[in-house]
Parts: structure tokens; C-alpha cells; sequence
């Protein structure tokens, strides 16, 4: 099951809709164009057409299987006090003061660019259900971090 946000949940529809009703098309009429042109056994049109069809229906099937399985959060419903998923947390990195904030986001939302960091990653996972004011210790392949929790917003 995978727990994301009413945002992240629509985006994926719009994606999935998007390669279903715009890409998945052309593909295929990429694939009678080549198939048009005689001898299917060296040509190259047909088969890249083909290879691409493969791999947008790969990916089409892939997010099927993510809605099926996604459950929308009610962030109404969720308490600030902890860390938890689709909140934002603002935190300190004890060695150089440096202060960072992340959003914990599912594995699908999860964006660097936008402060968003998955739920799976290792300093979510260190963050997870734990208050303002705790430091935690985060392996990561750089080393291990200390941070300290200054701030928890939902």
C-alpha cells in the first residue's frame, strides 16, 4: 500500500492519462507508419516503434499498479506533534549549524528540488516518529549526520 497526498495522487492520474490518451497513440501510428514501409526485418523505424511501445506500456502498467495501491492521506487528521508522512520538518545539522527543510513525501512525490524527500530514505526514516528538540544520527554513504528537530509543521 502506498500512502501519499491528494497532490501527489492526481499527478500520477494526469501522468497515467497523459501516456494513455496522448503517447500510446502515436506510438502505435509510429508503428503502422514503419510497418508501411515494407520488409519488417530490417527496418529500423518499426522496430525503435516497437522497443518504445514496450517501455510506455511498462510504465503505464507501473503507475496502474501504484494507484491501485494508493491510499490518499487526510492531512486534517494527521497530529503535528511527531514526524510523520507530508509533513515538513525543519532541522539543524549539528557538525556545521547548516539548517535544512524537508518534506516527507511517498517515493512517488518525492522531489529534491522542491524540499521533498522520501518516506524510505534514510533520513526520513531517522526522522520518523519523533518530536521537536530530538537529535538523531542518519547513516548516509558520506557518514553518519547528527540533526536535531527544531520544527514540525503539517
Amino acid at each position: 500500500m502506498e500512502y501519499m497526498s491528494q497532490e501527489g495522487f492526481d499527478k500520477l492520474v494526469a501522468e497515467l492519462r497523459q501516456m494513455e490518451n496522448v503517447e500510446l497513440p502515436q506510438v502505435r501510428e509510429a508503428i503502422a507508419e514503419a510497418r508501411d514501409k515494407g520488409d519488417l526485418s530490417e527496418n529500423f523505424e518499426y522496430h525503435a516503434a516497437k522497443r518504445e511501445q514496450a517501455r510506455l506500456l511498462g510504465r503505464i502498467r507501473f503507475k496502474q499498479r501504484v494507484l491501485a495501491n494508493a491510499r490518499v492521506i487526510d492531512t486534517s487528521r494527521l497530529g503535528s506533534d511527531t514526524v510523520q508522512l507530508l509533513c515538513k520538518v525543519e532541522i539543524t545539522n549539528l557538525a556545521n549549524n547548516s539548517r535544512m527543510s524537508y518534506t516527507i513525501a511517498s517515493p512517488h512525490e518525492a522531489n529534491l528540488r522542491e524540499g521533498k524527500i522520501s518516506i524510505k530514505s534514510p533520513i526520513a526514516e531517522a526522522l520518523l516518529n519523533k518530536k521537536v528538540g530530538d537529535v538523531v544520527e542518519v547513516r548516509v554513504p558520506a557518514g553518519t549526520l547528527r540533526l536535531r528537530i527544531e520544527n514540525i509543521q503539517r
